[in-house]
């Protein structure tokens, strides 16, 4: 006879709420790991999401993708008013136990590498950082190699008849998008006319509120990171927050937010 299936059961609580190993005694080192291992959880969920959402736009179902982007956004917003938890950890309490967390940082992240490969924002260069994780490598590398979300995004503006430059539509996906004042001129021409292009304009507006949510997250990153440590080198190598500052002027689709100047 098959046992009923229960909450813990289905959710493998068990194997779950044992997967934090603190490295010292420390009282607040659990937050700390509580909340990278739930930040890991949530990317799991939007790496599904998104990539739904695209396999939805390359087919041309750019309405049901809508729904998808927009939970993601959500995730977003969560995970960003999760380093206010983060932030009641003050540095004493973070410099009591950073010691025993070695050269492990959230740089080291390979879901949210493959997230911004996925929204576009290639590098190779931090493939590197995941030789050790045959499966989590294979995953970024196949990232890297796909068209990302812009991508599908622009194949779709020329299914529909709008002017893409072909050299957008044929580029290296590999490589790091470059915005283009012909492609900008491409979604003027939805945002021009959003009654002819309403789907087209309905999707420009949900990857506008992705990278709208992503740079806020960064900059509560950079906010948080700053309370806690100041201006030291982070655990990776990295310059901490010189290099999270840096990353606030990224965007995924750049042309999205320079044609509002235009409009």
């Amino acid at each position: 006879m098959t046992a009923p299936i229960t909450y813990a059961g289905y959710l493998a609580l068990d194997e779950l709420l044992a997967c934090q190993h603190p490295r010292s005694d420390e009282h607040d080192e659990m937050l700390f790991i509580v909340i990278h291992q739930a930040k890991e959880l949530w990317l799991k969920e939007i790496l599904h999401e998104v990539a739904f959402a695209q396999r939805q736009v390359r087919a041309g179902d750019l309405v049901p993708a809508y729904k998808s982007l927009a939970r993601v956004s959500r995730i977003q917003a969560v995970m960003t008013m999760s380093w206010d938890v983060l932030a009641t950890m003050t540095p004493s309490d973070y410099t009591s136990f950073r010691g025993a967390l070695g050269t492990s940082s959230g740089f080291q992240s390979d879901q949210f590498r493959r997230l911004e490969f996925m929204l576009g924002l290639k590098d190779a260069s931090f493939l590197r950082f995941h030789e050790e994780r045959p499966a989590a490598l294979k995953a970024l590398e196949d990232a890297l190699a796909a068209p990302s979300l812009y991508d599908d995004a622009l194949a779709q503006l020329a299914a529909h008849g709008v002017d893409v430059p072909q050299a957008a539509l044929t580029r290296d996906v590999s490589q790091p998008y470059v915005a283009s004042p012909e492609v900008e001129a491409a979604w003027l021409t939805v945002y021009r006319d959003t009654k002819k292009y309403w789907e087209l304009y309905q999707l420009a507006e949900k990857l506008v509120d992705l990278d709208d949510a992503l740079v806020t997250w960064r900059h509560k990153h950079v906010i948080t990171v700053e309370r806690i440590i100041g201006s030291k080198r982070g655990t990776g190598g990295t310059e901490g927050v010189g290099y999270l500052q840096k990353t606030l002027e990224r965007r995924c689709f750049p042309e999205l937010w320079s044609l509002r100047t235009r409009l």
